[in-house]
């Protein structure tokens, strides 16, 4: 059985919690108790979480984990001297070392990412890069894995990192199992970005976020203007207008934008050959999806799916 203790301390941001959901979820589609969940403090009784509630711990304990997980807070604040040295002890018991978020300064504070590479969110990377220059971090990542250290980026993105665990831990159909179990939308890996295309399109009205989320679901369809316009019960002149003054994007880029978003997505979490995740995607052929991918990330399907195959050996 793998032993997890999730670190709280007063303020913890209380999403750090999702990342017990998972497991639990773990252990139903497992058909057994995989995992044994603990919520750990440095002296153990109430925790006052920042959102107002209080949660029970049981004292931290320097063996006994197979993973450790320090959760984040929404107001950056150093931990105390016995917190760093609880997270030293115990990182050399434990098999796995994470951090949530803003957790990620515990690890960073501890000497535990010296020369490694690590993610943070993106609000608070600027602080993190000043405060340790020895770290190689990546802030465009949703989590990183680097030997025994996981970093996740932000809130949610624990339930990718604790998803990802699960597959490392109990195989891939489980964790797809968990996934759809509590509606995970779609499953990110460590290489999605922190922000959405949708999220960074940001449209205000209801007609082009309809057409937007209807893109997103048919990549493969007719997503022409007229198509999306329909859609949008507009015009198709009215709708390129209304698009560009709501997004600062065309409709052509934009579907772009999300078409190599989700073949990015598909080509780090299957094998899929680059045909398949073209036609999947709405690009229809190899070449236009390349052009797509140098235009938006610098380089070749090819040579990204490489990077993925390479870490996928590397872990």
């Amino acid at each position: 059985m793998h032993n997890v203790a999730l670190v709280v301390y007063p303020q913890f941001q209380s999403l750090s919690l999702s990342v017990g959901s998972v497991l639990t979820c773990a252990n139903l589609m497992q058909g057994e108790a995989a995992y044994s969940f603990h919520l750990v403090s440095e002296s153990g009784g109430a925790v006052m979480s920042s959102e107002g509630f209080s949660v029970h711990t049981t004292p931290l304990q320097p063996e006994g984990y197979d993973t450790i997980i320090v959760s984040g807070y929404m107001d950056l604040q150093l931990p105390t001297p016995s917190l760093l040295e609880f997270v030293r002890t115990a990182s050399a018991q434990s098999r796995r070392v994470a951090s949530l978020c803003t957790g990620g300064f515990v690890l960073a504070e501890a000497g535990l990412l010296d020369g490694k590479r690590a993610t943070m969110h993106w609000i608070h990377a600027p602080e993190f890069r000043k405060r340790y220059p020895n770290v190689r971090v990546e802030d465009d990542k949703l989590f990183t894995v680097d030997g025994q250290i996981w970093t996740g980026a932000g809130m949610s993105a624990g339930l990718d990192l604790a998803l990802a665990m699960v597959e490392n831990d109990l195989g891939a159909d489980i964790a797809r199992q968990v996934a759809r179990k509590l509606v995970i939308y779609q499953r990110r890996g460590s290489e999605h970005s922190q922000l959405s295309t949708l999220l960074e399109l940001d449209p205000k009205s209801d007609r082009v976020q309809l057409a937007l989320a209807y893109a997103r679901e048919n990549l493969k369809g007719d997503l022409s203007i007229d198509a999306l316009a329909a859609i949008a019960r507009l015009s198709p002149r009215q709708f390129s207008r209304v698009f560009r003054e709501e997004t600062g994007q065309t409709p052509a880029k934009a579907i772009e934008c999300l078409r190599v978003e989700v073949a990015r997505a598909m080509m780090e979490t299957s094998r899929h050959p680059i045909e398949v995740v073209a036609r999947e995607t709405g690009f229809g052929d190899r070449e236009r999806m390349r052009q797509a991918f140098l235009r938006n990330f610098g380089e070749p399907p090819q040579a990204m799916q490489r990077a993925f195959t390479a870490t996928d050996i590397a872990s």
